[in-house]
């Protein structure tokens, strides 16, 4: 099977079946090995050694080991959203903190709980807290994201997306 045969076969949620609590399925990165971010750092053109070189971030930052990109941990949980929401949902604003480190070595859980539905100009609108939790249980990068689907026999999302008028 192909990238585009998997991609075809995801499906968006039904706005009318959620509900306060339900989890969203979790998207599981790792263990990350220190080829995965040196190949992260290039790609984003990030060269700060803390990412790729144990002898600086250990020696020289006092760092526990080499540590991941803030801005891997961004795409995963951009990732998360988008995967859930699927090919007729459209991620609409997504925040987070970067409380924490995690490291080379580690397993990253993203995660995402719905904390409440509402509709918005023909549109179910979905508010989520989101974040990434290590196999330590710790949670250093805790969010929040909204994300919008298609009603029932509504009107689809639009693309380029327009934001709908709330209140």
């Amino acid at each position: 099977m192909t990238e585009v045969d998997v991609r075809a076969e995801r499906t968006t949620p039904r706005f009318e079946d959620l509900v306060v609590g339900d989890a969203i399925p979790d998207l599981v990165k790792g263990p990350l090995s220190p080829a995965h971010l040196m190949r992260w750092s290039a790609a984003v053109e990030n060269w700060h050694r803390i990412h790729y070189d144990a002898d600086f971030a250990i020696g020289h930052d006092g760092l526990p080991e080499r540590v991941v990109n803030g801005s891997f941990k961004q795409h995963v949980l951009v990732q998360l959203v988008r995967d859930w929401v699927g090919p007729a949902g459209w991620l609409w604003r997504i925040g987070f903190q970067f409380r924490g480190m995690d490291r080379v070595g580690d397993t990253l859980t993203a995660f995402g709980v719905v904390t409440g539905t509402r509709t918005a100009d023909g549109l179910g609108v979905v508010d989520l807290e989101i974040g990434l939790r290590n196999q330590r249980g710790e949670l250093n990068t805790p969010g929040r994201a909204t994300a919008v689907l298609p009603l029932a026999g509504g009107r689809p999302v639009p693309y380029p997306f327009v934001p709908p008028r709330e209140g």
